[in-house]
């Protein structure tokens, strides 16, 4: 492998890359796999091909729906790290401000209010911040 971006054999990691790179942006792609170890990297192989290579690949929901049902699934998860990175996902595919807001005030009634706070909290992070 010449650098930790390409998989030349694989087609499903090769279309998995430009859908990654197309809904979450190429500095959060180059930023995966910069600060992938060797130990980490076949994660981030798996997490292309698997995800994104092919669940994202599906075209049954546009971007945006996958997207904003993607922001609700971390927020009811807890995990804000990767919600961060869909929110800015969920904008960069359409979603506006509100719409983030409804997934979010809607998880306070079916996840629980200190699980839609962090939501919230993390969210607020890229929505609030000054290119978003």
């Amino acid at each position: 492998m010449t650098d930790k971006h390409t998989h030349p054999t694989d087609a499903a990691f090769e279309k998995g890359l430009a859908k990654r790179t197309q809904v979450m942006g190429q500095p959060f792609v180059d930023k995966a796999f910069a600060g992938a170890s060797d130990f980490t990297l076949p994660m981030q192989h798996h997490i292309t091909r698997a995800a994104w290579g092919d669940a994202w690949q599906r075209d049954v929901l546009d971007l945006k729906t996958r997207s904003l049902i993607t922001v609700a699934m971390l927020t009811a998860l807890g995990k804000t790290h990767e919600l961060k990175g869909h929110v800015r996902g969920a904008l960069n595919n359409g979603a506006t401000k509100e719409e983030l807001q409804e997934v979010l005030l809607h998880a306070a009634i079916y996840c629980g209010v200190p699980t839609a706070v962090e939501g919230f909290r993390a969210a607020a992070e890229v929505v609030d911040a000054p290119n978003a």
